[in-house]
């Protein structure tokens, strides 16, 4: 049975909507852990003592400081929001502006979370679908020049699929070719950028996402991160009402600033990221050795291919994704199609322009996400995996 958006995005619990198994006896899709109160509690104290909530205050300036210095960028480099979707709708503002009737259009990839195709739509645009290379599941930029008319595109988003990075230079050609602005829907590639900045943050704006789903997290969250001091200040001013050192709203704007209660979260989350990484790390590398053993490590995708917080086995046919779904929901394993079927089989976006939609048509209902969480245990990852070889195997006996 299909979950809300709510437990989709949590993880919660929904009476009926699993097999009759003990709730104990359940593996979770995602479990995330973020900073304990012990951890938070320093940073709370000081937004005690400053009574300072929001509005860039300390802790949200020192955040944006701090990931600065992560990303090994300027201190303007990073502008903190109030979740990803916030951040992408600042990055569009500040880069493209609100659609023009003479470029209504906002290319993006089908193969994305609807996050992706929402914060377009909110800015003006119409978003129109484009296939992705099956190697990589990005969007191609010499794909989109040669297949696709751009005389009416206001604006094309690469999106980073399960936290791939997505290259600067490539886009840049393609912006500097074509005339047509970019921004990128960095989402969960805060590991990406975060192993080789200098290729992956530059003049084209990478809005990050610190939903809890994600590897690096506050909770509710995002930033927006570049090298170009000019679109930074244009960044703040469309997440604050079109404000920038004053009261005079210049600019087409949001409300999307980071509260300083999150910022904590990220602070702590800073603190403690070595740590997180390092775990995440150990639970792909286990994953990957289960399914070696079993030979299936070609259909297993873990970090650092994709972020840390995912872990992906691509089916070879839809029969065959259709016996591994079967049995992992038998055996009380949850898992996720994270992307669905692609946009265009959302029933909102089902009516969107698009090109062939080929690989993503192919691709997408392929990827079945599997359990992650930073204590996953050897015994439930084994239950995973032997579970998964049944299905791929075809094998129908009962679960022991």
């Amino acid at each position: 049975m299909a979950k809300s958006i709510k437990e989709q995005s949590t993880g919660g619990k929904k009476p009926g909507s699993r097999p009759s198994r003990d709730t104990e006896d359940v593996i979770p899709v995602l479990r995330p852990l973020l900073p304990s109160a012990e951890r938070l509690l320093p940073y709370l104290r000081m937004i005690d003592a400053t009574r300072t909530y929001s509005n860039w205050g300390p802790l949200a300036c020192e955040f944006e400081r701090r990931m600065a210095e992560h990303f090994h960028l300027p201190g303007y480099g990073v502008i903190s929001a109030s979740s990803g979707t916030v951040a992408l709708i600042g990055a569009v503002l500040a880069t493209a502006g609100k659609a023009r009737p003479d470029r209504p259009i906002a290319l993006i990839p089908a193969f994305t979370f609807v996050a992706t195709a929402t914060a377009v739509e909110r800015c003006g645009y119409q978003p129109y679908l484009a296939d992705i290379n099956p190697e990589s599941w990005l969007l191609d930029p010499q794909h989109v020049l040669s297949r696709h008319s751009l005389d009416r595109v206001g604006l094309v988003v690469p999106v980073s699929a399960f936290g791939r990075p997505v290259l600067q230079e490539e886009w840049l050609a393609f912006q500097r070719r074509s005339g047509v602005p970019v921004v990128i829907d960095g989402a969960a590639s805060f590991e990406a950028l975060s192993v080789s900045p200098a290729s992956t943050i530059g003049e084209i704006p990478v809005a990050l996402s610190h939903h809890a789903t994600k590897s690096f997290a506050t909770a509710e969250g995002g930033c927006v991160l570049t090298t170009d001091l000019r679109l930074s200040v244009r960044t703040t001013e469309a997440l604050n009402f079109g404000f920038y050192a004053d009261r005079e709203s210049r600019s087409a704007s949001i409300n999307g600033k980071m509260s300083e209660y999150h910022a904590a979260i990220g602070l702590a989350e800073l603190d403690g990221w070595p740590r997180k990484r390092q775990a995440l790390s150990a639970v792909a590398e286990r994953y990957r050795q289960r399914m070696t053993a079993v030979d299936l490590r070609a259909y297993f995708v873990s970090a650092p291919e994709v972020a840390g917080c995912y872990a992906l086995f691509c089916c070879s046919s839809s029969a065959q994704a259709a016996r591994v779904r079967r049995r992992l929901a038998e055996a009380g394993v949850e898992f996720r199609s994270w992307y669905g079927s692609g946009l265009l089989a959302q029933p909102y976006f089902s009516d969107l322009s698009h090109g062939a939609l080929d690989v993503t048509e192919s691709i997408a209902p392929l990827v079945i996400g599997l359990p992650v969480a930073v204590d996953l245990t050897d015994s439930a990852i084994a239950r995973v995996v032997a579970t998964i070889e049944r299905g791929v195997r075809g094998d129908d006996s009962p679960d022991r």
